[in-house]
């Protein structure tokens, strides 16, 4: 498990108050029973940490289940790290 991963699994379950232990890959955050303005708040918490923009309603990210999520905040944080237009 990256730790990116670890880092968005504690922010949703801190976000949403569910037990940490539910959160998984495969799961999705209408599974997890995550009210849209929780799933903001993780959103927004997610961005916070990591520094990052996360797109808005953009095809290539999968940020309804908690896998593309990851993979999403794995991708730009990628991103931010080798582009140094981002950094600025």
């Amino acid at each position: 498990m990256s730790s990116v991963q670890d880092t968005v699994f504690d922010i949703i379950a801190r976000e949403s108050g569910i037990d940490r232990a539910r959160v998984v890959p495969d799961a999705t955050l209408k599974e997890l029973e995550i009210q849209s303005l929780d799933a903001v708040q993780i959103i927004f918490e997610i961005e916070d940490h990591f520094k990052i923009t996360m797109p808005d309603r953009d095809p290539n990210f999968d940020t309804e289940s908690v896998g593309g999520l990851v993979d999403a905040v794995e991708k730009l944080v990628a991103e931010q790290t080798t582009d140094p237009v981002a950094k600025a």
